[in-house]
């Protein structure tokens, strides 16, 4: 017996396809139901302690106050980046006008640094008590999460030792660690990633491959010649080696063509024959083909990694239904076998009352639950009581208003009508137009001289009209039933908002009159009090998105990717990060701005000199000086930059020239991690989503995309192409489970 079951003992034998379970404390086995139910919910492991103050700690852990506080914490901790040293605090990060940014004192960021990392000390040791020493032992990431929580503390001593001077702080470095550990999604996500490594290698050694033999064709056919005006090619792209192979490199991505071959090809039109293949080769092949290899057999790790994640939902629902059915047998111990594979059903309507879950999916399996009459419920039935998991929740719209009068009743049939919202879709695209126009004709005057009466003018009636529009919905569908629907919501919400503004406006500068152009007042001018109006009007302008099949249906997509693919975003958050201290460490104040520009007023800009010179299309001439890594924010947007690989090269370029060749390494690297790697990644998981919601849209009429509001969850994205665990894998789970006392 183990030490921690003493609080409720318990004597469990496996045999005959049953487990025989004896309990001193009859609120226990209900207690451990409910946990087993909530670990099936979240897809978490049932291997923890069972014993009843471990059960209250595990869902306390568990709770959205703890798990919320710890998602904070982990936020907090990164944004400790942006404040402390170099500081992102300043207007701009142009190095030319950046004045010196707010330096938070010694100790600040350090005392909040200390409380987060004990509160994560806090996580470490509660988390491995609840799964024990063994379990402990099996897993790496709480191994690495007590060594970074040491690391970092070692390095936060080390920093108060020096006043907080030092030029290295290495626990910025493992920050992003504390990200991934709490999340078992960006777990998997990372496992899938690593084991996909090795196939995607293949098509890295096939690119290189490709690229370098082109790098010596290229070198032998614009070698340097005795004629100074051919040898442009050479003298551009082709010098060395280095230089030959970071040309071709961004060829590959299309940032510098048709840039690169222009020298050669105004000497002989052949030569871009060379080009041609290289492009159209790499980019359009390889490329491609890498695209589809990192598809696929991510996609076959993740399926691997979602079957683990079923198998722990389908454990946790046996091992549920197996401390439920032991009331039965210990309350009539004659009856042993009967009671073997069923529960009560008072004891699963008590458990369904305490779990923590969604209430459509609660109230729907206690619906199933009260139709069993028998008053127990045998295993395969309660195993299809959790199937509603994986169901949508139905959108029940509240019934409409009854009214007495005839003619009220034939308003109200036809102020609900659908076409009632095609009408005001066409009235938004009205208006949409007449700003549209308007704006046009203004384009050219200055705001001084901009006659905003017919603007205000316009603005006012479909105002008007959306405010009658809402207010005749409402009388159709009653408050509640308005309500109910989401595009209802968008749409009152920004008509109450554009409402508002009106008043405020009327309130402000009067009614509108010809040449209405009055003095400012408060915080807004007249223009900006109209042009915010416009904006509003624009942005209402969505509310077509839900009538449009195709359209909604993108929209949803989004939607989802946005709530159930944050494991994925989050990857990516952590490599930006890592990178960005990369980025600080090795290139800060690397690039230095020709003079220091923040005292010369704006009007005597234009006149302002630089006494220096400066190529064409490089990163001086083309005033790149607010991308950089001076601080954590520039250096954030200098990679996302990069990962879009427009101009990429042009900060290779600088960065190499006013440092080393060798910069050109972590340049290209980040280039294989985002743009190569994530955004293949995220396509792929995009086209995953979409596919799985056209696939069940096909047959769904318009209106219910938008008002079903299902969720395509990872794991039900891949739902159709996993096996289902068999019984005596789950039996046999349950054999090893670490925390009961097995024998049979």
């Amino acid at each position: 017996m183990l030490p921690d079951q003493m609080l409720g003992v318990q004597t469990v034998m496996l045999g005959g396809g049953g487990i025989i379970m004896v309990w001193d404390d009859e609120d226990l086995y209900l207690q451990q139901a409910i946990v087993f139910i909530e670990d099936a919910i979240q897809y978490r492991s049932i291997n923890h302690r069972v014993d009843p103050s471990s059960l209250r700690l595990y869902r306390w852990y568990y709770s959205r106050i703890w798990q919320w506080g710890l998602g904070l914490t982990i936020a907090l901790v990164l944004m400790l980046a942006f404040v402390e040293r170099p500081s992102s605090l300043s207007y701009t990060s142009d190095p030319r006008f950046r004045t010196p940014p707010w330096e938070p004192p010694c100790g600040l960021t350090e005392g909040i640094e200390i409380v987060c990392l004990i509160i994560f000390t806090i996580d470490f040791a509660t988390k491995s008590y609840l799964i024990g020493w063994e379990e402990f032992r099996k897993c790496l990431w709480l191994i690495f999460y007590i060594v970074v929580i040491s690391a970092s503390i070692i390095d936060w001593t080390l920093s108060l030792s020096m006043e907080c001077d030092e030029s290295l702080r290495v626990r910025r470095l493992i920050r992003p660690f504390f990200l991934l550990q709490n999340s078992s999604l960006m777990k998997k996500t990372l496992k899938c990633i690593k084991r996909t490594l090795p196939e995607i290698a293949s098509v890295f050694l096939l690119l290189a491959l490709h690229l370098c033999l082109f790098t010596m064709i290229g070198m032998l056919l614009f070698a340097k010649g005795e004629d100074p005006d051919r040898n442009g090619e050479w003298q551009t792209y082709f010098r060395d080696l280095p230089t030959s192979l970071s040309s071709l490199l961004v060829l590959l991505t299309t940032a510098n063509n048709p840039d690169v071959m222009i020298p050669a090809y105004s000497i002989n039109r052949g030569y871009s024959i060379f080009f041609i293949l290289f492009s159209g080769f790499g980019t359009y092949f390889l490329m491609n083909l890498l695209t589809a290899i990192i598809y696929n057999q991510f996609r076959g790790y993740l399926l691997m990694s979602i079957q683990a994640s079923i198998l722990r939902r389908r454990l946790g629902i046996r091992a549920a239904f197996e401390v439920l059915s032991c009331e039965g047998r210990g309350k009539d111990g004659s009856h042993l076998e009967k009671h073997l594979e069923r529960v009560r059903v008072d004891a699963v309507l008590q458990m369904m009352a305490r779990v923590q879950m969604k209430s459509y999916c609660r109230h729907a399996i206690i619906k199933k639950v009260q139709q069993f009459t028998d008053g127990y419920i045998q295993w395969d039935d309660f195993r299809r009581l959790f199937d509603e998991l994986d169901k949508d929740p139905v959108k029940e719209h509240p019934p409409k208003p009854e009214y007495g009068s005839p003619i009220l009743q034939r308003l109200q049939t036809v102020f609900s009508h659908p076409y009632i919202t095609v009408v005001g879709n066409a009235v938004a695209l009205g208006n949409v137009m007449c700003i549209c126009t308007v704006l046009m004709l203004d384009s050219e005057k200055s705001v001084g001289i901009r006659d905003d009466y017919y603007m205000e003018v316009i603005n006012l009636f479909f105002t008007l009209y959306y405010l009658l529009e809402m207010s005749l919905k409402m009388f159709a569908f009653g408050c509640r039933g308005y309500l109910s629907y989401r595009n209802n919501i968008f749409d009152g919400l920004l008509t109450i908002c554009l409402l508002i503004v009106q008043i405020i406006i009327f309130a402000t500068y009067g009614f509108p009159h010809p040449k209405w152009n009055p003095a400012s007042y408060g915080l807004l001018s007249l223009w900006e009090m109209v042009r915010l109006v416009n904006m509003l009007i624009v942005f209402r302008f969505l509310r077509i998105i839900p009538d449009i099949k195709l359209m909604a249906l993108v929209a949803s997509t989004l939607v989802d990717l946005v709530k159930n693919l944050r494991a994925f975003a989050g990857i990516l958050v952590v490599v930006f990060y890592v990178f960005a201290v990369f980025g600080i460490w090795l290139f800060q104040g690397a690039i230095s701005a020709p003079g220091k520009m923040s005292e010369v007023s704006n009007s005597s800009m234009e006149n302002v000199t630089i006494n220096f010179t400066m190529e064409c299309g490089s990163y001086e001439q083309l005033g790149y000086w607010p991308n950089n890594f001076d601080d954590f924010a520039s250096s954030l947007v200098l990679l996302y930059n990069v990962m879009v690989v427009n101009n990429w090269q042009v900060f290779m370029d600088a960065y190499s020239r006013y440092t080393t060749e060798w910069s050109k390494v972590y340049f290209v690297s980040w280039w294989l991690t985002s743009s190569v790697m994530w955004v293949n990644l995220f396509v792929a998981l995009i086209l995953e989503n979409f596919i799985y919601k056209w696939d069940r849209s096909v047959t769904c009429p318009v209106e219910d995309i938008e008002w079903t509001g299902y969720e395509s969850t990872v794991q039900l994205m891949f739902r159709e192409h996993i096996q289902e665990p068999t019984e005596e894998e789950l039996l046999s789970q349950l054999h090893q489970h670490p925390h009961l006392n097995l024998t049979g």
